[in-house]
């Protein structure tokens, strides 16, 4: 908690760990401040103790509603997993496209906190890199691609994949 520190509004902070953080870790300090929030996760692939923990902040209140933005690889690889997010979270909560992004949001007692970085959801003993902020136009930003991005099946195709992350538009 002492890397990130507070959530104060303006909040800019950039941060070096040896692994001791994870991005559920970030997501974890943030909703401990906040308190209920809706939580948006962008991650490549995804395993159990993420979504477990996420599910059971859900299940007590902590996290009112939550997206996983994930790369459609892991339909595959992750499909009990994300069928178990579904479970918690809705038929609308998982967005499938390219992605290789580290990102979240939590949004919660008027704080807007969007963290970004190397880290994954899961520990990683290793150096990583952290950015947290509070509000402004990179919130907005990411806000407004999770919107645009459409609820595919899991049984889509690559091509469906590829238009809707469109990344050709680069």
């Amino acid at each position: 908690g002492e890397a990130i520190g507070p959530i104060v509004p303006g909040l800019a902070i950039f941060c070096i760990s040896r692994g001791q953080w994870s991005m559920i870790d970030a997501i974890l300090w943030v909703l401990d401040q906040v308190g209920p929030a809706s939580v948006s996760a962008w991650t490549w692939t995804v395993a159990d103790y993420e979504i477990q923990t996420l599910g059971r902040l859900r299940d007590d209140g902590r996290v009112r509603e939550g997206l996983l933005v994930i790369d459609h690889g892991a339909r595959y690889k992750n499909k009990d997993i994300i069928a178990a997010w579904r479970g918690r979270f809705g038929p609308e909560s998982v967005k499938y496209c390219l992605n290789h992004a580290k990102i979240a949001t939590v949004e919660g007692g008027g704080l807007r906190v969007l963290l970004r970085g190397s880290c994954n959801l899961n520990a990683n003993p290793r150096y990583e890199q952290l950015d947290a902020t509070e509000g402004g136009e990179d919130f907005d930003l990411v806000k407004r691609i999770e919107a645009e991005l459409p609820v595919l099946p899991d049984d889509c195709s690559g091509d469906e994949v590829y238009r809707a992350s469109r990344v050709s538009e680069a």
